[in-house]
């Protein structure tokens, strides 16, 4: 089913949430929206058990899953919705699902302070092993956070997207993660903002005692890297803005303070082979937890 968007449904106000971005993005693609929600079977010890166990099977007609279709197929007329109900290890499933599907949609929990944005361990294991794109919607997210706030200073549907916000990796850009970056902005009708960190390498950081102007000459070399590996883009889509952003420090934390005024961050994940766990990078890793936008993980090569 790669002409869908497929969304992991558990009945939680993030999925509810991430059910209500991949509808909005289905509809903007012109996609079906495939809602699964797993249902993990009785542990072994308790299936074991002396007394009977009462296992309630999925309804794939109704429950959570049936109630949430229903509400899309009426907030969003027209749009092709369907639900599967299986049984395994949400992760497993989910990441199978995300093969098939143009893109995979789940939900993130809010919390408060700054503890930031909790991403469980289902999240992080499609996120890591998933080969197509993925997007993490926070609990709460509405369609009006995506849009710029109007008159009175409150955001509205009824006003222009905010930015597309893109981390970009200088030494090695890759063209799959420009292309959904720029695609997504051209479909919201709005700009791309490259975001761009560099570290001063250890030579420069002491050199800068004897010539101040070190760092400066290192900055403009970052600075044309990043118009450079922009212009391709920037020729294939001409009617997208691109807002160039660099500058030293930390990329995670520039990424997140960009969040706040962007309707999707994009973030690359290197296909990589991890003998343990879900590797997924630094960066895309504290990006996931702290953002308070969607962020879509593109994997890459």
């Amino acid at each position: 089913m790669s002409r869908s968007i497929t969304v992991g449904l558990d009945g939680s106000p993030e999925s509810r949430a991430a059910a209500e971005w991949a509808a909005r993005e289905a509809r903007s693609r012109g996609l079906a929206l495939r809602l699964v929600h797993v249902w993990e079977p009785v542990p072994v010890p308790l299936a074991q058990a002396p007394l009977p166990v009462v296992e309630p099977r999925p309804d794939p007609a109704g429950g959570v899953p049936g109630e949430m279709a229903e509400g899309l197929r009426l907030r969003h007329p027209g749009l092709e919705v369907a639900v599967e109900q299986t049984e395994g290890d949400p992760g497993e499933v989910l990441t199978a699902a995300a093969g098939e599907s143009a893109l995979t949609v789940l939900g993130s929990r809010g919390l408060s302070g700054v503890a930031g944005f909790l991403v469980g361990s289902v999240g992080l294991a499609v996120a890591a092993h998933a080969e197509r794109p993925l997007v993490l919607v926070r609990a709460g997210e509405q369609a009006a956070d995506e849009h710029e706030t109007d008159a009175t200073g409150i955001p509205s549907a009824a006003t222009a997207y905010r930015p597309v916000v893109l981390g970009v990796d200088v030494t090695a850009p890759d063209d799959t993660l420009f292309a959904f970056a720029f695609e997504e902005a051209a479909r919201r009708g709005t700009a791309v903002r490259a975001v761009h960190a560099y570290a001063l390498p250890p030579y420069y950081v002491y050199g800068l005692a004897y010539d101040p102007s070190i760092g400066d000459r290192f900055g403009k070399q970052e600075q044309a890297a990043l118009a450079e590996s922009l212009l391709p883009w920037r020729r294939t889509y001409p009617g997208v803005e691109v807002v160039e952003e660099c500058g030293a420090g930390s990329a995670a934390e520039r990424l997140i303070d960009a969040a706040r005024e962007a309707s999707l961050v994009v973030v690359g994940r290197r296909r990589r082979p991890a003998p343990f766990g879900a590797r997924i990078g630094p960066v895309a890793h504290a990006v996931l937890h702290h953002a308070t936008a969607p962020v879509a993980v593109v994997p890459h090569d």
